[in-house]
């Protein structure tokens, strides 16, 4: 699969009615819209760790800029 067809099968998935409801339930679960600071380092490195997988999911639904 190349990446094109992967992001291609992304915005497939993460586009229809379900995806949107998941990419919404994750969104939610995962502090995408909260802060991830705690006093422990830690913690907050793994809170940045699961929002940066909601963002991945995110970019994956957006069109890809042409390379310049």
């Amino acid at each position: 699969m190349t990446p094109k067809e992967l992001r291609q099968t992304y915005r497939a998935v993460l586009m229809s009615e379900d995806g949107e409801k998941v990419i919404e339930d994750l969104s939610a679960r995962f502090g995408l819209y909260t802060s991830s600071f705690t006093p422990n380092s830690d913690e907050t490195a793994f809170r940045e760790g699961q929002r940066d997988v909601v963002l991945f999911l995110l970019s994956m639904t957006k069109d890809q800029k042409p390379k310049e």
